[in-house]
């Protein structure tokens, strides 16, 4: 049934066209509204705010019974996956496959929407426009009411596929198969009410570039995409960085010069924060990460010994890098317990 009233809405929105009601117009709200709460890597203008990350998240509230989220998809190949609650309720998945996604609430509100990305597909071109993978909002169309403003601690998360949560619900590399919300970073941030900046792109290392047209992690920091300037993480109280698994196919020497020099624009964009830099789950360049971050003698900046926090032959992986859910529930808990005292003393300090 609900299938059917969105196809029956979608197919109406065809009909009517561009002639729209004089109240639907006045109804539409433009994506850097501030009415929309952001977050991760979003580039934001007045025609639309687009991310290629999985695990970002859009909030906002409204009153009625429904709303209608917009999108464009002219130029996508391979639909990005979301999911949609509605007042703390079951998520709802969704393709982002078409222009008017019909959102729905029992009541007249106010109501409160979380989206949040499943999967943007690795493989796809999701770095230089036009995109073809990756969530464009062009619009919200409906009563929207104004955020209350919420302060939280601010968590940032870098790193490839694992970070992204590839494979992390079965053993195939496809979007089904993905879930960045089911991977560490998003359960470690609501774990301890953070908010949540999750960056993972599949194949990239501090060295390697990775797919979709993705360039390595220096290259890649500080942009949402190819021309589009993220926000900086000058406030944020916490930096994990998952990096190095790709990498293995560079020496100690090059990679230490590599990493040394990430850790450094990590520094300098956010002189603050708490950098955890984790060894990465499978072992590569262990020991040259601990030794750059030994070298840094920096105190906020921690090596993260991951060793036995996963294991192979008890389901914590689909196939033998990616975790599964389960495996990422795993690092989870490790994570909050290293973070929720210093960040709860750091953050009220």
């Amino acid at each position: 049934m609900r299938r059917a009233g969105l196809i029956a809405a979608v197919t109406a929105g065809l009909v009517m066209g561009a002639v729209q009601p004089v109240a639907a117009a006045e109804d539409f709200v433009r994506p850097n509204d501030r009415r929309l709460g952001y977050e991760g890597h979003w580039g934001r203008t007045a025609e639309a705010a687009v991310t290629v990350n999985s695990g970002a998240r859009l909030g906002f509230r409204f009153a009625g019974h429904s709303v209608h989220a917009l999108f464009d998809v002219s130029s996508i190949t391979v639909p990005a996956q979301i999911y949609v609650s509605v007042d703390g309720g079951p998520k709802q998945l969704y393709a982002v496959d078409r222009e008017d996604i019909e959102i729905t609430a029992a009541g007249r509100g106010p109501h409160r929407v979380e989206l949040s990305v499943k999967d943007v597909f690795s493989r796809a071109n999701r770095w230089t426009p036009p995109l073809e993978t990756g969530v464009v909002l062009t619009g919200v169309r409906g009563r929207l009411l104004p955020q209350h403003p919420v302060h939280s601690p601010r968590f940032v998360f870098y790193g490839d596929s694992i970070t992204q949560g590839v494979m992390a619900l079965c053993e195939v590399n496809t979007s089904d198969c993905a879930d960045g919300t089911a991977a560490y970073p998003t359960l470690v941030a609501d774990a301890l009410h953070a908010s949540l900046t999750q960056v993972g792109f599949g194949r990239q290392g501090v060295i390697q570039t990775g797919n979709g047209g993705v360039p390595a992690a220096s290259d890649a920091y500080g942009w949402n995409y190819a021309g589009s300037k993220a926000d900086s993480d000058r406030h944020a109280d916490v930096i994990v960085v998952n990096q190095g698994t790709n990498d293995i196919a560079w020496g100690s020497a090059e990679f230490r010069a590599a990493y040394r020099a990430y850790l450094d624009q990590l520094r300098s964009a956010a002189p603050h924060a708490r950098i955890l830099a984790l060894r990465p789950f499978n072992g590569s360049h262990a020991e040259d990460i601990a030794a750059v971050v030994a070298q840094l003698a920096d105190r906020r900046i921690e090596f993260v010994d991951t060793t036995d926090w996963l294991s192979l032959t008890d389901g914590d992986f689909n196939g033998t890098v990616h975790p599964s859910a389960q495996g990422h529930r795993k690092v989870a808990d490790r994570l909050i317990t290293l973070l929720e005292g210093a960040v709860s003393h750091d953050h009220h300090a």
